[in-house]
């Protein structure tokens, strides 16, 4: 219709009409056609009737004036309907209802819809219209059936047409796709492929093990697939788990399992659909069941105790060595229970204060028992099997130790009490109370009395409370504590048995003197005595005389060790090296004066030897050695005996000089002598006697070494006979 118009437009911009005084209307009417452009010239010959043309003016018009004309068009039906929005995709849920609104389409007619009835459209289904229909008016697609299966098919594919002219004959028409999606509900429930899974587990496979997995399908999709599964039945073995991820039921242990009570275990799994929909329960059950069959698997196992959580046993605290305390249980759970052998873990008993017997599990007493030391004993107990130690199983034994009155009562404490010499008669003095190692069932009872060697004492008396304690009263007044202090009280506490043992307190009463209120001032008759006849001040004098004597006591000591150490000083210092270093290289034996040969021989220089009569001179001593190796024969023994008895006398008058020097200390002391004689038995080593050897070594090269050795030459050179000998 556009186009057409344009057309009309640019035809009639090139007519030019100049205005008349005819009376000619200036509107005319145009209708829409495809008339060709000669048909447009032959229309307008009727202006040639009045002397004018197109485009000319009047020779004998003195003006002229241009004309607008309004051209109107008429619409024909030459547009067909078209789908703009096309192609189309909706959806509608499975199951719903017939005439259930999916969704709606429209097409427009571009010709004038107030012009006769080209621009109305009416709509229909040319394909798929079993399933869906189409309101003829509006558009709206609804669905034909109440069937829909989402399962069985889940699109569908329309062809909708629209018809101008009201779907008159000769209207135009278009036509456009339409995609109908159906969306899930949960109408499907949950299906087990199988009715029944089998499984196999060991009978020592942990509690939580998973024995395996199963899974129900369910046609649905999305969130109406969720399901839970439960356990109906095998409950109290097994429990079931549901995989979020994957929807699988994993069935696992829940108490551990035993092949010798049960060997085949059905659990009953059931699958629940989460989310139910209330308008589809009419169609059935939304669950399934399946059965998960277990079988359990022997192995060999360890001997089980009876009670497995332990045992506790008692014994009597008196009980013998060898006295039954108690007999544990265990058996072999296999099929061939085989037989069990028992011991004590020695790292729970290390005192061996148990034993057990090995095949019967009895516990017997090894030690005597005290339960006020270990009123309770926790050993373990090892069971295993005979031919097999590898399986092996343990037991807490707990026992408890019976008490017995084997302990007699005591005084808590070692009870002092104090008393004021005017006390009264009745006053009571001090509360006394008792303690029993023992632990009775019936609880303590003590009876408390004085003890029978003091049963008629005339100055206390002992009341029973009743509490299990008792309390202590003067009998009379008038105590004095210069003429007793201390009083002695022996009680006697006997506690309720059975048997009943008793045992004797001493509680000691002191006699204090008191000021008028009753406050305690002194308890000491003594020191009563010595302040009621000594001032403060003489008290002080003989403190003071006390500590001078024991001033010069420790200056006499001081004194006495320092004078014993100068003396020592003394002694120290007349101990000197025998030994003369000097570093000077000498002459040779004939150069005398490099030294002093003195100072070599006073080493051996005793002069109270010399002084002495009773015995020979020091240096004379080794002669007796050269006597005896000269003499030799029957001689040598007497000679040597005899000079030996001289040096005996000579080491005993040395000895009695030292002790009467009072100038070496009064203690056994160590006296070293050291004595070198003129000649040794063993001759000299020297090699200067070598000229007497019928050595016949040259040693004339000796001249030719330089002065140093022109002496040393001179010994070793040649001579004649005469010379060497002398």
């Amino acid at each position: 219709f556009i186009q057409t118009l344009m057309k009309v437009k640019a035809t009639l911009s090139t007519l030019s009409l100049e205005k008349v005084r005819a009376p000619y209307s200036s509107s005319m009417s145009l209708q829409e056609t495809s008339m060709p452009q000669r048909d447009w010239i032959a229309r307008r010959r009727p202006f040639t009737r009045f002397g004018l043309r197109p485009g000319t003016a009047s020779p004998t018009t003195p003006w002229s004036q241009s004309q607008k004309f309004v051209i109107k068009v008429q619409d024909i039906n030459d547009s067909e309907p078209k789908f703009l929005e096309g192609p189309y995709i909706g959806s509608v849920a499975e199951l719903s209802p017939i005439g259930a609104s999916v969704m709606k389409v429209t097409a427009s007619d571009a010709d004038d819809p107030t012009y006769g009835s080209s621009a109305r459209v009416v709509y229909s289904v040319l394909d798929g219209e079993k399933f869906f229909t189409v309101d003829r008016n509006t558009g709206i697609i609804m669905t034909a059936v109440a069937d829909l299966d989402r399962e069985t098919q889940d699109r569908y594919e329309l062809v909708v047409k629209a018809t101008d002219m009201a779907g008159q004959m000769g209207g135009l028409s278009g036509s456009t796709t339409v995609t109908i999606v159906i969306t899930d509900v949960n109408d499907n429930p949950p299906r087990f492929p199988q009715k029944m899974y089998q499984f196999s587990l060991s009978e020592a496979a942990a509690v939580g093990t998973p024995v395996g997995r199963v899974i129900a399908t369910d046609a649905d999709m999305g969130e109406n697939t969720d399901m839970v599964y439960l356990v109906k039945d095998g409950g109290d073995l097994f429990k079931v788990t549901t995989d979020v991820e994957t929807q699988e039921a994993v069935v696992s242990i829940k108490k551990p399992l035993d092949f010798e009570s049960k060997r085949t275990h059905n659990v009953v799994v059931e699958a629940v659909n989460k989310h139910v929909d209330p308008r589809f329960v009419d169609l059935g059950s939304f669950r399934d069941q399946t059965i998960v069959r277990v079988s359990v698997s022997d192995i060999d196992e360890p001997p089980i105790f009876q009670p497995a959580e332990g045992a506790i046993m008692e014994v009597q605290e008196d009980a013998k060595v060898g006295a039954l305390v108690g007999i544990v249980t265990a058996r072999d759970p296999d099929v061939k229970n085989k037989p069990v052998r028992f011991s004590i873990d020695r790292t729970t008993d290390q005192e061996m204060i148990f034993h057990i017997d090995p095949d019967s599990g009895a516990i017997t007493l090894g030690k005597i028992l005290d339960r006020e030391t270990a009123g309770w004993h926790n050993i373990t107990v090892k069971a295993v099997e005979a031919d097999n130690h590898t399986m092996a199983s343990h037991s807490a034994v707990s026992i408890r130790i019976l008490d017995v009155n084997d302990n007699p009562p005591e005084l808590a404490t070692p009870y002092e009490a104090s008393i004021c010499e005017d006390a009264k008669p009745g006053q009571l003095i001090h509360t006394i109370s008792v303690v029993d190692r023992d632990e009775p069932q019936s609880g303590h009872r003590f009876y408390f009395t004085l003890a029978p060697e003091d049963s008629s004492n005339r100055h206390f008396t002992l009341w029973d409370v009743k509490d299990n304690t008792a309390g202590i009263r003067t009998q009379r007044s008038g105590f004095n504590r210069h003429e007793q202090n201390v009083y002695y009280l022996p009680i006697l506490v006997v506690d309720s048995g059975p048997p009943s043992l008793s045992s004797t307190g001493t509680l000691t009463i002191h006699v204090c003197g008191c000021d008028t209120e009753g406050a305690i001032q002194s308890c000491n008759a003594t020191a009563y005595v010595m302040s009621a006849a000594l001032s403060p001040g003489a008290l002080i004098a003989l403190l003071v005389c006390m500590l001078i004597l024991i001033v010069l006591v420790l200056l006499i000591l001081t004194l006495k060790r320092h004078r014993k150490g100068q003396r020592m000083a003394e002694d120290e210092e007349d101990m000197r090296d025998n030994v003369i270093k000097y570093n000077d290289e000498g002459g040779g034996e004939q150069d005398t004066q490099a030294y002093d040969m003195s100072a070599l021989r006073n080493l051996y220089d005793f002069p109270e030897a010399k002084s002495c009569d009773s015995g020979p001179d020091i240096r004379s001593l080794p002669q007796w050695i050269q006597a005896n190796r000269v003499g030799g024969g029957a001689e040598g023994p007497a000679a040597a005996a005899a000079d030996f008895s001289l040096f005996k006398g000579y080491i005993r008058k040395k000895v009695e000089q030292a002790d009467a020097d009072l100038s070496v200390p009064p203690y056994d002391s160590f006296q070293t002598y050291a004595f070198e004689g003129t000649s040794s038995p063993a001759l000299s080593l020297s090699s200067i006697h070598t000229l007497s050897t019928t050595s016949e070594q040259d040693f004339s090269y000796l001249s030719d070494w330089g002065p140093r050795f022109r002496q040393l030459a001179g010994y070793y050179a040649p001579g004649n006979p005469d010379e060497e000998g002398s």
